[in-house]
């Protein structure tokens, strides 16, 4: 598939203590979904509400992250998720540099 046909941004949801932690280090290597899967979840934008539904229900104080995936390059992989749809996923550590915004 075509890279140009994928947003250029996704999101990454995070609890308040693993945001504070990505804070601290400048770089996040992964919840613990992650870490077991070997890669680290994002959601295009489409996807982000689904994503919170059925992984984050309930649950406060968490941060939206807008994530620059060109600033990733060749570390994101659009693979087959939820319902057969496309969901990048980072093969590596995220940096702090890669987000472009935020939302708590």
């Amino acid at each position: 598939m075509s890279e140009n046909r994928h947003p250029k941004t996704a999101f990454k949801i995070f609890t308040a203590a693993q945001w504070a932690q990505f804070e601290a280090d400048g770089v996040f290597h992964g919840a613990p979904v992650d870490l077991a899967d070997g890669y680290i979840h994002l959601s295009a934008k489409d996807q982000l509400q689904g994503t919170l539904d059925k992984h984050f229900a309930g649950q406060d104080g968490l941060v939206i992250a807008e994530v620059n995936l060109a600033y990733l390059g060749e570390t994101i992989v659009w693979e087959e998720s939820r319902g057969g749809a496309l969901f990048p996923h980072i093969y590596g550590p995220l940096p702090m540099g890669a987000i472009v915004g935020h939302l708590t």
